[in-house]
Protein backbone atom coordinates (compact mmCIF):
# COMPACT_ATOMS: atom_id res chain seq x y z
CA UNK A 1 0.00 0.00 0.00
CA UNK A 2 1.30 3.41 -0.85
CA UNK A 3 2.01 5.13 2.21
CA UNK A 4 3.16 9.56 2.25
CA UNK A 5 5.89 9.99 3.80
CA UNK A 6 7.81 13.38 4.91
CA UNK A 7 11.07 13.78 4.19
CA UNK A 8 13.73 16.25 5.88
CA UNK A 9 16.62 16.64 2.80
CA UNK A 10 19.70 15.79 4.48
CA UNK A 11 22.91 16.77 3.31
CA UNK A 12 26.94 15.82 3.50
CA UNK A 13 26.60 15.64 7.41
CA UNK A 14 22.96 14.53 8.33
CA UNK A 15 20.86 11.65 7.11
CA UNK A 16 17.73 12.12 5.12
CA UNK A 17 14.96 12.37 8.00
CA UNK A 18 11.52 10.76 7.36
CA UNK A 19 8.12 10.91 9.29
CA UNK A 20 5.17 9.02 8.75
CA UNK A 21 1.48 11.16 9.32
CA UNK A 22 -0.36 7.87 9.03
CA UNK A 23 1.74 6.06 11.88
CA UNK A 24 1.94 8.82 14.55
CA UNK A 25 5.49 8.32 16.12
CA UNK A 26 7.27 6.48 13.52
CA UNK A 27 10.38 8.14 12.78
CA UNK A 28 13.39 6.95 10.46
CA UNK A 29 16.23 7.91 8.36
CA UNK A 30 18.51 6.79 5.14
CA UNK A 31 21.79 8.43 4.05
CA UNK A 32 21.02 7.99 0.45
CA UNK A 33 17.80 8.54 -1.39
CA UNK A 34 17.74 4.90 -2.66
CA UNK A 35 17.25 3.67 0.89
CA UNK A 36 14.31 5.66 1.80
CA UNK A 37 11.77 2.62 0.66
CA UNK A 38 13.60 -0.02 2.93
CA UNK A 39 13.86 2.16 6.01
CA UNK A 40 10.24 3.24 5.66
CA UNK A 41 9.33 -0.46 5.43
CA UNK A 42 11.50 -1.53 8.57
CA UNK A 43 10.68 1.61 10.57
CA UNK A 44 7.04 1.14 9.85
CA UNK A 45 7.30 -3.14 11.05
CA UNK A 46 9.42 -1.92 13.79
CA UNK A 47 6.71 0.78 14.91
CA UNK A 48 4.30 -2.07 14.14
CA UNK A 49 5.72 -4.93 16.18
CA UNK A 50 3.39 -6.20 18.93
CA UNK A 51 0.93 -3.45 18.54
CA UNK A 52 -2.25 -5.58 17.05
CA UNK A 53 -3.68 -1.93 15.99
CA UNK A 54 -5.81 -2.20 13.03
CA UNK A 55 -3.51 -0.79 9.88
CA UNK A 56 -4.26 2.81 9.06
CA UNK A 57 -5.79 4.25 5.92
CA UNK A 58 -3.00 6.28 3.40
CA UNK A 59 -3.85 9.64 4.54
CA UNK A 60 -4.34 11.31 0.39
CA UNK A 61 -1.60 14.06 -0.33
CA UNK A 62 -3.95 16.41 -1.27
CA UNK A 63 -5.11 16.40 2.31
CA UNK A 64 -1.45 16.68 3.58
CA UNK A 65 0.45 19.36 0.98
CA UNK A 66 -0.35 22.15 2.95
CA UNK A 67 -0.40 20.92 6.35
CA UNK A 68 1.93 23.84 8.27
CA UNK A 69 3.89 21.06 10.23
CA UNK A 70 4.85 19.72 7.01
CA UNK A 71 6.27 23.10 4.58
CA UNK A 72 10.20 22.40 4.86
CA UNK A 73 10.94 19.01 3.11
CA UNK A 74 9.45 17.21 0.29
CA UNK A 75 6.53 14.29 0.58
CA UNK A 76 7.31 10.71 -1.07
CA UNK A 77 5.05 8.08 -1.75
CA UNK A 78 6.43 4.47 -0.47
CA UNK A 79 4.81 1.09 -1.10
CA UNK A 80 4.71 -0.48 2.89
CA UNK A 81 4.36 -4.50 2.43
CA UNK A 82 1.29 -4.34 5.04
CA UNK A 83 1.26 -8.15 4.55
CA UNK A 84 4.31 -8.02 7.66
CA UNK A 85 2.18 -5.63 9.75
CA UNK A 86 -1.45 -6.47 9.10
CA UNK A 87 -2.11 -7.74 12.75
CA UNK A 88 -6.27 -8.99 11.35
CA UNK A 89 -6.48 -12.36 12.45
CA UNK A 90 -6.40 -15.12 9.77
CA UNK A 91 -8.04 -18.10 9.84
CA UNK A 92 -6.06 -21.24 8.94
CA UNK A 93 -6.59 -24.95 8.76
CA UNK A 94 -3.53 -27.04 10.27
CA UNK A 95 -3.15 -30.66 11.07
CA UNK A 96 -1.93 -31.79 14.58
CA UNK A 97 -1.49 -34.86 16.44
CA UNK A 98 -4.96 -35.21 18.34
CA UNK A 99 -2.93 -35.80 22.09
CA UNK A 100 -0.23 -32.87 21.07
CA UNK A 101 -3.55 -30.92 20.52
CA UNK A 102 -5.25 -31.85 24.22
CA UNK A 103 -2.12 -30.87 25.62
CA UNK A 104 -1.80 -27.34 23.70
CA UNK A 105 -5.26 -26.93 25.01
CA UNK A 106 -4.63 -27.57 28.83
CA UNK A 107 -1.34 -25.53 28.61
CA UNK A 108 -3.36 -22.36 27.52
CA UNK A 109 -6.36 -23.02 29.45
CA UNK A 110 -4.13 -23.11 32.72
CA UNK A 111 -2.76 -19.93 31.80
CA UNK A 112 -6.20 -17.87 30.60
CA UNK A 113 -5.12 -18.27 27.07
CA UNK A 114 -6.60 -19.29 23.95
CA UNK A 115 -5.32 -21.89 21.69
CA UNK A 116 -5.22 -19.42 19.15
CA UNK A 117 -3.10 -17.18 21.16
CA UNK A 118 -0.63 -19.92 22.82
CA UNK A 119 0.26 -21.43 18.83
CA UNK A 120 1.01 -17.47 17.38
CA UNK A 121 2.67 -16.74 20.70
CA UNK A 122 4.70 -20.53 20.35
CA UNK A 123 5.57 -19.29 16.75
CA UNK A 124 7.01 -15.61 17.63
CA UNK A 125 8.85 -16.94 20.39
CA UNK A 126 10.53 -19.97 18.19
CA UNK A 127 11.09 -17.66 15.25
CA UNK A 128 12.94 -14.98 17.73
CA UNK A 129 15.53 -18.13 18.76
Amino acid sequence: MLYPVYIHIGDAQHAHGMQFPDFPGCFSAADDWQDIPRMAQEAVECHMAGENLPLPDATSLEKLANHPGYMEGIWMLVDIDVSRIDPTPQRINVSIPRNLLTEIDAYASSRGATRSGFLAEAARAAMQR
